[in-house]
């Protein structure tokens, strides 16, 4: 496995990389979901990169940029487990020096949501995203469904800027309960960990209701409301019913429909979805 440090190096390995060429970009801290990206870039292309690296520019000053967890021993350990061809391990000065100053704005899509809660976030992710992308020249890109509004943004990038790649969805890696896997979860107490169970309870729920029949939005989402506050630890950020594509709030669901949740549990703020279909 070849490592780089530094976009001089990354350039001068994928010169010599058989192609097509797949990418995942992480911030590190690696679980299965993350593996399970890599897993299929490797069944998908002849060359495989990643990335490790948590991103300032998608945090604001008072998220959890400098506890964000991290373990870069641990994370290329697996990845030398897994066969890739190169790992990409850039510091922040060497992906933004000084005087760096040009970020990717994006449109409506980024209002929603995440947008609206952390309203600089998509902005540090499409910026490094593109950075990425122009520094390794893939053929395929691979993001987790988990952030599915990332990669409904990422995807509309690539779209409008004409990038020359493929955008590839890997579906929500699961623990046994049904949390979905993240590095955040490594934040959580024994209690809180219990608590966070609420999230994929209340979009099973939703996942019911529209089985058994249930069109009304707005109905689906006071419904995992109440359950998800019945939770004493959880506090509710938002439940989403929305367009899959615009992720526009419906009122009468409409396949594919994006379900989706942000809660906090203690200082930790935990995200999750399904698709209606």
């Amino acid at each position: 496995m070849n490592a780089a440090k530094s976009i001089i190096d990354m350039r001068k390995i994928r010169c010599e990389l058989a192609e097509p060429v797949g990418f995942v970009p992480t911030m590190g801290y690696l679980h299965e979901g993350h593996l399970s990206l890599i897993r299929r870039a490797k069944e998908e292309n002849r060359s495989v990169v990643a990335s490790l690296f948590v991103n300032p520019t998608q945090f604001a000053p008072h998220e959890d940029f400098e506890s964000y967890p991290r373990d870069l021993h641990h994370d290329i350990s697996l990845l030398e487990g897994l066969g890739i061809d190169v790992i990409f391990t850039p510091s922040v000065t060497e992906l933004y020096p000084p005087g760096f100053s040009i970020c990717i704005e994006l449109g409506k899509i980024t209002k929603r949501l995440e947008g609206a809660s952390r309203p600089t976030h998509f902005r540090g992710v499409a910026t490094i995203v593109a950075k990425l992308f122009n520094i390794v020249q893939p053929a395929r890109a691979y993001f987790g469904q988990k952030d599915a509004q990332q990669l409904a943004v990422i995807r509309n990038m690539v779209t409008d800027l004409n990038m020359n790649l493929e955008i590839v969805s890997v579906p929500t890696i699961r623990e046994p309960d049904g949390l979905a896997m993240s590095s955040r979860n490594a934040s959580l107490n024994t209690e809180q960990r219990q608590a966070a169970m609420v999230l994929y309870q209340a979009l099973k729920l939703s996942e019911i209701l529209w089985s058994k029949g249930e069109k009304d939005a707005e109905k689906i989402r006071q419904k995992m409301l109440s359950l998800t506050q019945q939770e004493p630890l959880a506090r509710v950020d938002y439940i989403s019913v929305a367009d899959a594509e615009t992720l526009e709030e419906l009122e009468t669901v409409k396949p594919p429909a994006l379900v989706s949740i942000a809660v906090k549990i203690g200082g930790t703020r935990l995200i999750d979805n399904v698709i209606l279909s």
